[in-house]
């Protein structure tokens, strides 16, 4: 959503807690958020100030601060932000009056998908305002440039507002015989052209009127003494003075129209050149974009060109490529366009048809070429083609995008060994990712039938000799190529409803791991990360109990662990489900902890066992002493009311040293030891 991935934002909230629920809202919509929280006048004018946020999202019931205020202190900022109100209920006079005081969005608290949605529209309409500002000032500045060029201008310019003249410039004067513009503005453009030509003319002006984009017209002009001559006029929608018109280039004729099309032709193929092939694509991408469905554009290239070239030499390589451009021409219709793009690059403009229909014409096209025989001079020889293309709808109605996509697949079948053919097609992502979803589904829907999940660990290290050995327990799937991570399957299982089924199998098989431990005459605690689907399962609470009395663990522990912003978007079943799990001798861990405003508050709702600190503290730790200094912080407090601390992600020996002088517990990271598998006979049944 943004460059760097962050929106700053000002809560204004009574309470820490609820200002922390709705930042946990937006970073588990994926919206990276540099919170800041105000509830008083001056606090407001000073995180405008120092933070410089691009939303404010403010709680109207705080008490002492009205709506209307806070929006004199954005208008007075000068700064574009968004300020939206996120409330309890839906007053239909209330609303009204947010909407009247100046808020954008109005979301209410208890829809967590309504905040997330509201915020995400208000900051890229943010953005779009401030992109557009810049836009702004770029075409003022381009409309300048071009102003100076206008006057500079051999060609005659004229800008016509609802047919008459609103500004010319002094070519357009000469041609048509006027000494002054104030001799022409407001003067009828049909004035100008013979009469045969201004019913058309007053069409095609029709046209661009609705959108159109027209090639150029031949057309009789006339000069202000009668004199007239033969010119092409070129249209093209411009504004004067903030108001739409029509710009029109008068180019008089001075050669054949005939040797104007020979100009446009390439001399050796007798295609359009690549000047005239680029406008035709940009024609289709303009019909694309006003609607009009079933085009496409291909790129065709002989395969192994440079060693052809090579072999037969340029003078024959020539009446190759002209040979091969006949024959391609043959295959397709009347409508399609063909042209060159390159040293040996084909294109084509292919006209309205089927997705299936443009991939049989494209194969038709590289099996014509193959089973063709070419003579080049006494000897004969074979040629195989490679074709890219990219089908055009309005989602790709661009022409850089376009053949961007088209040389991509190019490339792509070039890649492949080439003599193929290759489409891109602007909806292939829907429809590989609704493939790639049902994939994934039915490798995890046949893990779990299976038993084809797998145990890994990796270990914590203590770094006050605590007692016993300590690992992060971690799951994996068994895929076609291997054990997968959990990133390619998690998010899958999640939106179909399986983390439940997978978080039972895996504390349960971490249960009987510790039980074949503990037969071994080993201490260990396990952390097994457990998900809010599960917490919010009133069944799992039983279940783990009688899993860990069947299991009879005596010396072993098992931590649960969820992340910081899941517990406080869901704290009361968190803190019931916690309350007897501990209860049950189990131990609780808290996961990226000290990301929010005041995460030591939150412990006053939910005891935790274990801090384990967020990660973000841990990159490049040496070179960020603020880092250190918070993680000792959080040190001090945990120890304070007895929690443990363990820091995650750990780079170096060096951050290793430092996390020791904060008075950091346990450390784990890849750097100490990657994570292992854990053998099947490890955890089954005893």
């Amino acid at each position: 959503m943004k460059h760097d991935n962050v929106i700053r934002i000002l809560f204004i909230e009574d309470s820490v807690e609820d200002a922390e629920l709705l930042i946990n809202v937006l970073r588990n919509g994926g919206i990276a958020v540099r919170p800041a929280r105000a509830t008083k006048d001056d606090e407001i004018r000073t995180a405008l100030d120092e933070l410089q946020p691009d939303l404010v999202v403010l709680n109207p019931s705080v008490a002492g601060v009205e709506t209307d205020a806070v929006m004199r202190h954005i208008d007075a900022s000068g700064r574009d932000m968004t300020l939206v109100a996120v409330v309890e209920g839906l007053d239909t006079d209330a609303v009204a009056d947010l909407f009247a005081s100046g808020a954008r969005g109005v979301a209410l608290r208890r829809r967590s998908d309504q905040v997330l949605a509201v915020v995400r529209r208000e900051f890229e309409a943010l953005s779009t305002r401030r992109q557009l500002r810049r836009m702004e000032t770029s075409l003022r500045e381009t409309e300048r440039r071009c102003d100076a060029l206008l006057d500079s201008s051999r060609d005659a310019i004229a800008y016509v507002h609802e047919g008459m003249h609103v500004r010319v410039n002094q070519a357009f004067l000469e041609a048509f015989g006027f000494v002054e513009a104030d001799d022409v503005i407001g003067l009828s453009i049909l004035d100008l052209v013979a009469s045969a030509h201004a019913d058309p003319l007053k069409s095609a002006l029709r046209g661009l009127s609705r959108g159109e984009k027209l090639p150029p017209m031949e057309l009789v002009a006339r000069r202000d003494d009668g004199r007239t001559f033969k010119a092409v006029a070129e249209f093209a929608h411009a504004s004067f003075e903030g108001e739409a018109c029509v710009q029109i280039i008068f180019r008089q004729q001075a050669v054949d129209p005939a040797l104007v099309a020979q100009l446009q032709r390439d001399p050796v193929t007798g295609l359009f050149n690549r000047a005239r092939t680029l406008e035709h694509i940009d024609q289709a991408v303009a019909a694309a974009a006003g609607g009009r469905e079933g085009q496409a554009v291909l790129l065709l290239e002989p395969d192994n060109w440079k060693d052809l070239v090579a072999s037969v030499g340029i003078g024959n390589a020539d009446r190759i490529l002209a040979t091969l451009a006949r024959r391609v021409c043959e295959a397709v219709d009347n409508e399609d366009i063909g042209g060159v793009l390159g040293d040996h690059t084909l294109g084509f403009v292919l006209g309205p048809r089927g997705d299936l229909e443009h991939a049989a014409l494209a194969e038709r096209l590289r099996t014509t070429v193959a089973e063709h025989i070419f003579d080049v001079g006494s000897r004969s020889i074979t040629l195989s083609v490679t074709i890219g293309g990219a089908l055009l709808a309005e989602k790709n109605a661009n022409t850089e995008t376009l053949l961007d996509q088209a040389s991509a697949a190019l490339r792509n079948a070039q890649n492949q060994g080439g003599n193929r053919v290759e489409l891109h097609d602007p909806s292939a992502r829907e429809k590989a990712e609704a493939e790639r979803e049902q994939y994934w589904l039915d490798l995890v829907k046949q893990a779990l039938a299976d038993d084809g999940l797998r145990l890994y660990h990796q270990q914590i290290i203590s770094l006050q000799d605590a007692a016993g050995e300590f690992y992060e327990i971690l799951v994996r799937m068994q895929g076609p190529k291997g054990d997968v991570l959990p990133s390619y399957f998690l998010p899958v299982a999640e939106r179909n409803g399986l983390l439940p089924a997978i978080d039972r199998w895996v504390l349960g098989h971490a249960i009987d791991a510790l039980a074949h431990r503990e037969n071994d005459g080993l201490t260990t605690t396990y952390f097994v990360k457990i998900t809010l689907q599960s917490v919010e399962d009133p069944d799992l609470l039983p279940w783990l109990k009688r899993r860990l009395e069947t299991a009879r663990l005596r010396r072993s522990t098992l931590v649960v662990e969820m992340p910081e912003s899941k517990v406080l978007t869901s704290l009361r079943p968190v803190q019931e489900f916690v309350a007897g799990w501990r209860k049950s001798g189990g131990r609780f861990a808290i996961e990226q902890f000290g990301s929010g405003l005041n995460s030591f508050q939150m412990l006053t709702h939910v005891e935790a066992d274990y801090l384990k600190i967020d990660r973000s503290f841990m990159t490049d730790l040496p070179q960020h002493p603020e880092n250190q200094k918070k993680i000792a912080d959080i040190c001090r407090e945990g120890h304070a009311s007895g929690k443990q601390t363990v820091a995650e992600w750990v780079e170096d020996a060096v951050s290793t040293s430092l996390l020791f002088a904060c008075g950091v517990d346990f450390v784990q990271g890849n750097f100490l030891q990657e994570p292992a598998k854990v053998l099947a006979e490890e955890y089954m049944p005893l």
